[in-house]
């Protein structure tokens, strides 16, 4: 087991580069064994996540070429494996192998999905849209196995713009026969990505990026490659940290128009910032101003920059509140934000917090990925030295980010528990 040891205080000054998006990668490698042939995924961060991917392809017998950036997966021999708890309860993003499967081979058996612990996270709405394409569910305990003689184009109506949803139901829908027509479908860059993948293959989707997805079905996917779009909740977690502690801190390789809606609350806050086509430079705000923010889906406040950016909310000076909409259970920060100095109450599902105050070092333990992300900015910018355990959380979002942030000027390593 490893923790984090950061001895807070230290100015962030040079360049981050910008890895390639966690949850388009997730989604992409899963989508390559629809393939009959060879797809590559550039541009693929090195992170826990996508270790365990790789490992359930060659599971499913594909063969994997990995280079320094890229996964070059061979698909022409894939068999319909059933998938193991110890692998699908590793990570959220498993349950694309079930729109995948389902597609490629009529028929699934995988272990219930792990990852994060944020609440009501049912998959209910992938499910409905199976059984719309005319597949049946069955559950033997903890497994789900999934069956269709036949697959056939359909209109699924979504009561929840559901980003692993509208993934999954393209997945399966896209070697459907006849039309499918997804709608309240998300509109979240990643899944533009994923259907650019597809279309690549031989796929006939259209309208990714809006509220309506139709497609049409087709019998073979070929050779294609993608690349994966920037990561935007990186990027903003490091955008917070420039506005806490930044001077003329580049964030290199993003795309400013899926950061938004962080970057007009930053605006609102008072802090300044210089955007071009493809970076931000950024500098601490002595004057934060408090603000009032509440999660949505894309375009709005992303759910997974709430929790970072509430260290960002504690140094501005009066209340803000920050409303979660889209997880029950997206809190596990607050705890330990709290006992690093930090004024926030919670009143159902919004946190009220005070400021400014100061953070002090301390020892915390992350109880997800971007609670442990928010620690971590909490740890660049208190007094003293702060120690984080449950680091495998922030490792399976974040590439070598002690090289980054350390990188930049920041006092931070990784530690082996004894």
């Amino acid at each position: 087991m490893q923790k984090l040891v950061i001895q807070g205080g230290n100015m962030l000054s040079g360049t981050i580069k910008i890895n390639g998006a966690k949850n388009s990668v997730v989604a992409l490698l899963p989508a390559a064994i629809l393939s009959d042939e060879e797809t590559t995924i550039y541009n693929v961060p090195h992170i826990t996540d996508v270790d365990v991917l790789k490992e359930i392809i060659e599971l499913l017998n594909g063969k994997l070429e990995v280079a320094e950036d890229s996964v070059k997966i061979d698909s022409s021999h894939i068999m319909n494996t059933t998938i193991p708890e110890e692998l699908s309860n590793k990570l959220r993003a498993s349950y694309y192998f079930m729109g995948a499967l389902l597609s490629k081979f009529k028929h699934v058996e995988i272990y219930y999905p792990g990852g994060c612990n944020f609440g009501a996270r049912q998959i209910d709405y992938h499910l409905k849209g199976f059984e719309a394409l005319g597949a049946t569910i069955t559950m033997d305990g903890n497994k789900f196995i999934i069956d269709a003689k036949e697959l056939k184009g359909t209109d699924i109506a979504l009561n929840f713009a559901s980003v692993g949803a509208t993934i999954n139901l393209m997945l399966a829908a896209v070697k459907a026969e006849g039309a499918t027509t997804i709608y309240n479908a998300a509109k979240e860059p990643e899944i533009v990505n994923v259907a650019s993948f597809l279309n690549n293959m031989g796929a006939h989707i259209r309208g990714a990026g809006t509220s309506t997805i139709k497609i049409k079905g087709v019998k073979k996917l070929g050779r294609a490659m993608v690349d994966v779009i920037p990561d935007r909740i990186e990027a903003g977690t490091y955008i917070i940290a420039g506005a806490l502690l930044g001077e003329n801190l580049k964030i290199s390789n993003i795309i400013p128009e899926h950061l938004a809606s962080l970057l007009v609350k930053l605006k609102e806050m008072n802090v300044n910032y210089v955007e071009t086509a493809n970076e931000i430079i950024i500098s601490k705000c002595e004057n934060l101003k408090a603000t009032d923010i509440k999660t949505g889906v894309y375009p709005g406040y992303p759910t997974d920059l709430a929790q970072p950016i509430c260290v960002l909310l504690a140094n501005a000076h009066g209340t803000s509140h920050l409303t979660e909409t889209i997880y029950t259970k997206r809190m596990g920060h607050v705890e330990y934000l709290k006992r690093m100095g930090a004024n926030i109450d919670i009143i159902d599902n919004t946190e009220i917090i005070v400021g400014p105050t100061k953070f002090y070092g301390t020892d915390v333990e992350a109880s997800d990925l971007r609670a442990g992300a928010t620690l971590f900015l909490a740890a660049l910018v208190a007094e003293g030295k702060t120690t984080i355990t449950n680091i495998q959380y922030i490792l399976r979002g974040y590439e070598n980010l002690v090289k980054k942030l350390s990188g930049v000027g920041a006092n931070i390593r990784i530690e082996e528990i004894e």
